[in-house]
């Protein structure tokens, strides 16, 4: 292959991947181009971007997926190549194609290989014809699958074909519910990557998910970047991945990167990409799918070895050889990453779009923040809604365990709710330090980690919280305006000093006592409090709280109600002698009422099971709605009749918007 030089990428993707990319094309001296939909006109991979090329508004078919547009905006703005990213069309042949007919360089490998890898059942097959170890499934059409439902080997796993992050994938413990899992997970394979095919393999009881990097270049060059560990999931997608797996022995780690290098040789295969893994509890290891892209967890392998993992998909791509060999390859400490979701986990991990009101990212040595944000914004329904990745990278596993806690505690996000202070309860577990771990880790230790998650949170003295709040409150109209001295005016503080303050839901009375610049004194419910200010900046407030320092963070959401982020953990506050629009005052909370179901989102009706006058049993799956890339199934909590249904399908709801009333 002769070599080709590339002055401007075209970078078909958006969120923080895309932002990623960019970094690299900076530092390569080469011009990007981002592409944006209508809703991201103001993303942050559209602002880093040296030029951008919209693409207009519509679904994802008509935008992000959308082929002819991606090729267009290449040919307009005069780019050499396309980097797809990972997601959207970052494994898809036709995109792949269409690059080599327009003369466009594709940062991937080619699409016979993407055609056969990408597909896990043709890579299934290619793996058992080339003595890769995997393991038992059925293929065919879904009344095909279902003729062999008797001699499956419950429970089973459901895949898209074309699939990948998660997405499609349902397990079945029997028969009688194989039919329905079929029918959502081809919906969803359909709309995720435009390929309803999927198929039915073995599910391997408390495994371990284990994965290797590989890169390899057009002169018969490949070689590992060692392997990641990916096993804490939750809904069958990866939450935290590690690397080295602190399971595998150095016998069966080498094994496995002799398995994942053999394998790219036999394919031909070129540029990034990664082979992965499912371990059984005696370290057997079978061929699971080969992601022909860069994956989302490459942080982990950056941090340990020190590649730029696209910089080597870019130098691969131009024709050159790659820029490192087996032997150089030093893997060093051990390195963690978590993904930062906007998602409620004792919510069943529904999403939770909405406005940000702050966003700070922590400033530690060793960790590293992957992030399509850079300050307030709104995360969208229409996107996946992980917001974030935090890489942690320290000498050995403990002391990455350490700087990921104290990282997470600094990593401020307010105004929706995240998956934050889940993370940080799963890496401080026991069983999460001491290594005893499956894919269902989430699942098994449900009850515990939620329960923890309560206790944090009950720990952090409720009084902190009123006091912290009650300074920034009084003057936050001073923190946000031009005036030099935020303590100009103290105004309505200084004729009402008998007050009740709301912290989630708890009413606490509160006796002001003093009030001068910069200082509150008084009790709260019957403890005394004295807190002065000493610095506010970027929602950041510096108090003096009761003789000791405290830095917390406060914001305020669109219902007026304040966000006080005190060591690490969200508090929403409010005072009740300060009329607040928003709040409904007439006791009526249709949210607690189990006849009247409301959307847990914002999000699109994509199917209604049921018709006015039916009766349904606890359970029963009325509407179907999609937010955020996932279906989110809503269900009778009792045996009722439908007296109504308010939406049809298509309809775009919100989580305001009731959708079915029962009786």
């Amino acid at each position: 292959m002769n070599s080709r030089r590339i002055n401007k990428v075209l970078v078909a993707n958006r969120g923080e991947i895309a932002v990623r990319i960019i970094k690299t094309l900076r530092k390569l001296h080469i011009v990007s181009v981002a592409v944006f939909a209508d809703n991201d006109a103001q993303a942050l991979h559209r602002r880093m971007a040296d030029e951008a090329c919209p693409l207009g508004n519509g679904t994802l078919k008509d935008t992000y997926l959308n082929i002819q547009k991606i090729i267009d905006a290449a040919l307009d703005a005069g780019a050499e190549a396309i980097h797809p990213g990972y997601g959207f069309l970052s494994e898809s042949p036709e995109l792949a194609e269409a690059c080599a007919a327009n003369n466009l360089i594709f940062i991937g490998p080619d699409a016979e290989t993407m055609r056969l890898m990408g597909n896990k059942i043709a890579a299934r097959q290619f793996a058992i014809e080339n003595d890769i170890p995997v393991t038992f499934g059925i293929t065919g059409s879904i009344d095909e699958i279902l003729a062999q439902a008797d001699a499956m080997p419950y429970p089973v796993l459901i895949k898209a074909a074309a699939g990948g992050g998660g997405k499609g994938m349902h397990i079945v413990g029997s028969k009688a519910t194989l039919k329905d899992e079929l029918e959502r997970a081809s919906r969803e394979a359909e709309k995720y990557f435009g390929d309803g095919t999927v198929f039915v393999e073995q599910y391997i009881e408390n495994p371990r998910h284990i994965e290797v990097q590989v890169l390899a270049d057009h002169f018969g060059n490949v070689i590992h970047l060692h392997e990641r560990e990916c096993t804490i999931q939750r809904r069958y997608q990866k939450i935290i991945e590690e690397s080295p797996s602190p399971t595998l022995t150095e016998e069966k780690r080498q094994q496995m990167f002799e398995t994942a290098v053999r394998l790219c040789r036999k394919v031909g295969y070129k540029n990034a990409g990664t082979i992965e893994f499912l371990v059984d509890k005696d370290l057997n290891f079978y061929f699971l799918e080969m992601n022909t892209r860069i994956q989302v967890e490459h942080p982990v392998t950056e941090q340990r070895t020190g590649i730029d993992i696209v910089e080597e998909q870019i130098r691969i791509a131009r024709g050159k050889e790659m820029g490192y060999t087996q032997e150089s390859i030093m893997a060093q400490g051990h390195a963690i990453e978590l993904r930062v979701y906007a998602e409620n986990p004792e919510n069943g991990f529904l999403p939770t779009p909405g406005k940000l009101t702050a966003y700070h990212e922590p400033q530690i040595r060793g960790a590293r923040v992957d992030s399509s944000i850079d300050g307030t914004c709104t995360i969208s329904e229409a996107y996946d809604p992980m917001i974030a990745k935090l890489t942690c990278h320290a000498k050995d596993r403990q002391g990455a365990i350490d700087t990921a806690k104290r990282a997470l505690n600094e990593f401020i996000l307010q105004g929706l709710t995240t998956n934050k202070a889940y993370l940080w309860e799963i890496i401080k577990s026991q069983d999460f330090v001491e290594n005893k771990l499956d894919t269902s880790f989430c699942e098994s230790h449900k009850d515990e980690l939620l329960t923890a998650l309560t206790e944090s949170r009950r720990a952090i003295n409720t009084n902190d919280i009123v006091a912290s709040f009650l300074l920034y409150d009084c003057c936050k109209k001073q923190f946000n305006s031009e005036t030099e001295n935020v303590w100009e005016q103290i105004g309505y503080w200084r004729f009402h000093m008998q007050l009740t303050v709301d912290v989630e839901g708890k009413k606490i009375p509160v006796s002001i006592k003093k009030v001068q610049a910069g200082y509150l004194e008084g009790s709260i419910e019957t403890q005394p409090f004295k807190v002065e200010f000493i610095h506010f900046e970027d929602n950041q407030l510096k108090i003096m709280l009761n003789g000791r320092t405290e830095t917390v963070y406060c914001s305020v959401n669109d219902e007026n109600k304040t966000i006080v982020n005190f060591h690490g953990l969200n508090f929403t506050c409010f005072r009740y002698d300060q009329l607040n629009d928003n709040l409904d005052y007439s006791g009526k909370d249709k949210a607690n009422d189990k006849n009247a179901l409301m959307s847990p989102m914002p999000g699109k009706v994509v199917k209604i099971n049921v018709k006015e006058g039916d009766e349904v049993t606890e359970g029963t799956i009325m509407i179907v709605v999609e937010a955020m890339k996932m279906e989110n199934n809503i269900t009778a909590t009792a045996k009722a009749k439908v007296k109504r249904i308010l939406v049809t399908e298509g309809e775009m709801v919100d989580n305001k918007m009731q959708l079915i009333e029962l009786e």
